[in-house]
């Protein structure tokens, strides 16, 4: 005789095949909201700089420690203590963890959830309830412990997507990480050119005082003698006075700038004390022969925008997803009992499985607006992925074309710095021949030492710029092979 069909495995396979052709019939019948309008692919390739923008070098991107080009011990010793202990890389490092967080979360309800429980309670039954004497109106314990398990098939790929999403994210914050190193090392090497430029400053225009007191004196001599008017004394003194404002004036802006400098380093060991006056490096910029998609995964700004428009992606592909029914499988094992030493036996096992089905009915409302929230998000986040790639662009341009103009115009000061000083040195040699005064020799130190200085500025110009162009190329930041591959944009 063969065995009878236990009625609760014919009521589970009953409810599960109903389930499944529910699914499928009303799965097929829903309807997604179409895509309002089309956007056009990102043109990376476009990209490129106009051939009349080119820089000597070996064209080629910046390294990932770019600031050592430099060969400055001080520099390197600096950034390097900036990106150890800035507390605006903690706060980026944070925002990292926490995006890496957020994407264990998601992974974890992507699979199975287990949990166990344990219930001990004491529950008065009314007498006048559903249930009779002897339960109703007596008083009893229970005892219960169990496991329990739920599983969501994710036939329409919510959940996947959302996980997809929450990766996207943690990406993007790894590259505003790598934004926020590239920055504050940028940051410190600006801050540091611009004091040893300050502070070459300082000392050309205490040459040029020291030079001008020798005028004065000589004025003064002259005047004294009957051998010039006296109003030529007064004229050289307030050259002079204005020399002196102007070394206060760089004295005062290189504290300032050294202050600057210590903010950027975060706290610990005060490295900014021990800095010494340096000559100014000499240009390191390079510049590659193509940009192209390689700027995109050279640019950790850029990258953060891409994987934000695909996290965008894939929270509209789970905003569709949720018009489909959900179908899960839930079941639980355990034991319960009204003594506490009837728990452990085995009458007192109870169990639990059975599928569930969610059907979107009434709230199509609801999604519709859900799914056109992330459909514009997604549309703001692909407009502005498209500007920053032209502003990329535009960056570069800027930096290199204002560092060939300073190039042009330090040739062009390098030549008249060396006629001037041509000009200072013959007229030194007429003054040792006696035919020319000490005026006209200090007048032509003044002329060499103003020269220099015009050098100076254009070197501090260039220093700057040379930085903003290293961080226009990336910075030496370099995207992993999976992030480098041009953005493709899919409507349905």
């Amino acid at each position: 005789m063969l065995p009878r069909p236990h009625p609760l495995r014919h009521s589970f396979a009953l409810t599960a095949l109903l389930a499944s052709l529910s699914a499928a019939t009303l799965g097929g019948c829903v309807s997604v909201p179409p895509e309002p309008h089309a956007v056009a692919q990102p043109d990376a390739v476009g990209a490129e700089l106009p051939d009349d923008i080119r820089l000597a070098g070996d064209r080629a991107w910046p390294g990932d420690r770019w600031w050592t080009r430099y060969g400055d011990a001080q520099l390197d010793a600096l950034v390097d203590h900036a990106l150890q202990d800035s507390p605006t890389l903690a706060a980026a490092a944070a925002r990292v963890d926490a995006a890496l967080s957020a994407l264990v979360v998601s992974r974890a309800a992507a699979g199975v959830e287990s949990g166990a429980t344990a219930d001990v309670n004491r529950q008065r039954y009314s007498a006048n309830g559903l249930f009779p004497a002897p339960i109703g109106g007596g008083t009893f314990n229970d005892f219960s412990v169990g496991l329990q398990a739920r599983y969501d098939f994710d036939l329409w790929g919510r959940q996947r997507a959302q996980v997809a999403a929450a990766a996207g994210e943690a990406f993007a914050r790894r590259a505003e990480a790598a934004q926020v190193r590239q920055a504050l090392a940028g940051s410190v090497a600006r801050s540091y050119f611009e004091l040893q430029s300050l502070w070459a400053l300082a000392a050309n225009l205490r040459e040029q005082a020291a030079a001008q007191q020798q005028l004065v004196d000589d004025r003064a001599r002259r005047v004294a003698h009957g051998l010039a008017a006296a109003d030529e004394p007064r004229t050289e003194a307030a050259r002079l006075a204005e020399l002196r404002g102007r070394i206060a004036e760089a004295g005062s802006a290189a504290i300032g700038q050294r202050e600057a400098l210590r903010a950027l380093l975060g706290p610990g060991e005060d490295a900014v004390a021990a800095l010494r006056a340096r000559p100014l490096p000499a240009g390191r910029a390079t510049l590659p022969a193509h940009l192209g998609y390689e700027l995109l995964a050279r640019r950790p700004d850029l990258q953060a925008a891409r994987w934000r428009v695909e996290a965008s992606m894939n929270r509209v592909d789970a905003a569709k997803a949720a018009f489909y029914p959900d179908i899960n499988l839930a079941g639980s094992i355990g034991l319960d009992s009204l003594t506490l030493p009837g728990l452990l036996k085995t009458a007192s096992r109870t169990f639990l499985l059975g599928p569930s089905l969610a059907l979107p009915l009434f709230n199509t409302g609801t999604l519709k607006g859900q799914l056109g929230g992330a459909r514009s998000a997604r549309d703001e986040l692909i407009a502005d992925y498209d500007q920053r790639v032209l502003d990329a662009v535009r960056d570069v341009a800027q930096a290199a074309s204002a560092l060939q103009g300073l190039a042009e115009q330090a040739g062009a000061q390098h030549e008249a710095a060396a006629l001037t000083e041509a000009q200072q040195r013959s007229s030194e040699a007429r003054r040792r021949q006696g035919l020319a005064d000490r005026a006209t020799t200090v007048q032509a130190d003044l002329a060499v030492l103003r020269a220099h200085q015009a050098e100076l500025q254009l070197a501090r110009e260039r220093l700057q710029t040379e930085v903003t162009l290293t961080q226009a190329l990336g910075g030496g930041f370099h995207a992993e092979a999976s992030a480098q591959a041009p953005l493709q944009i899919t409507r349905n």
